[in-house]
């Protein structure tokens, strides 16, 4: 929760974070993301209907239609605590959601998202040891099958590693880039091919450590993920005494090879995920799908060139 007094000097204290010139980020509407851990909920666990009672709905009606706002708070503390088949190594004292609040904006070269969060009192899970917090944002330019209508979970499945049918190195991936459910890895030709039409998620990543300049990372999720050797993401980040933190990512609109363009009249499909307490793999909050549009149009973000 954010109350009122701490959400203003939050918002007043993030032009300090956000390297984004010319933009004037009170004048930016900010929009309440709650981020719930998943436990071990895998896409196939999604997709069974004597395993998800909400498979019966989908895809008519969506993800975040049924859950988004509304269950994450609970379903995150059931899930962190979960029964065994669906949690098998729980994190003792770990809080089940974190609500992050969301600005964007755009001009004539950026796209700007600034993302403030407090993910509170997190015990020590010492499966980092080189970054306290990682803030991700995963997008799909409408070409990812059902990201749509799921998100980023039709990129987590049960044989990545620490899934319960995980495979040691094994990242997330599509399923689009398998020769079916289950099935092998297509061609590299194919898979080469995919990436040309979209077929794939970018991914941005800030790693977090208090006092410390943030990392930023990029990269693809297609076949696995793959960080890009030089991140076209540039990161700011500021983190106040109450352990609050305000992350602003930049990222040139269109003309980077192996990224998304951004134009108006497009619309995009969000995940946002964090890693908090020394967490890594699937020990992380995540969002339901949330959207995207420059300028005008219906989605979650009506981002307005400032």
């Amino acid at each position: 929760m954010f109350p009122a007094a701490l959400t203003a000097v939050l918002w007043a204290s993030s032009a300090l974070a956000g390297a984004a010139p010319g933009v004037d980020w009170s004048q930016v509407e900010a929009k309440k993301i709650m981020l719930l851990y998943p436990a071990q909920t895998p896409w196939e666990r999604l997709m069974t209907r004597e395993r998800h009672s909400g498979q019966r709905r989908w895809p008519a009606k969506t993800c975040v239609a049924c859950h988004g706002s509304v269950d994450e708070h609970a379903l995150g503390d059931s899930l962190a605590n979960a029964e065994k088949f669906k949690e098998p190594t729980p994190i003792m004292g770990k809080p089940g959601a974190v609500d992050t609040m969301v600005k964007m904006a755009h001009d004539a070269q950026n796209l700007y998202v600034q993302v403030a969060f407090n993910p509170g009192m997190q015990p020590d899970a010492s499966m980092d040891k080189d970054f306290e917090t990682k803030l991700t944002i995963m997008i799909d330019d409408g070409n990812v099958a059902n990201a749509n209508t799921a998100g980023c979970w039709v990129a987590c499945h049960q044989d990545a590693e620490s899934m319960n049918m995980g495979v040691v190195g094994k990242t997330k991936y599509l399923e689009e880039s398998l020769t079916g459910p289950g099935g092998e890895k297509k061609s590299d030709a194919d898979i080469k091919k995919m990436m040309e039409d979209g077929k794939y998620f970018e991914y941005w990543q800030a790693r977090l450590n208090p006092g410390a300049k943030p990392v930023p990372v990029d990269g693809t999720i297609l076949d696995k993920r793959a960080d890009n050797k030089s991140p076209a993401v540039k990161v700011d980040a500021t983190r106040d005494a109450a352990g609050m933190w305000t992350v602003t990512f930049t990222r040139k609109l269109t003309g980077l090879k192996g990224h998304k363009d951004f134009v108006p009249g497009k619309t995009y499909n969000l995940g946002f995920a964090i890693h908090a307490g020394r967490t890594a793999k699937r020990f992380h909050y995540v969002s339901f799908e949330r959207t995207l549009v420059l300028d005008s149009g219906m989605a979650d973000f009506v981002v307005v060139k400032k």
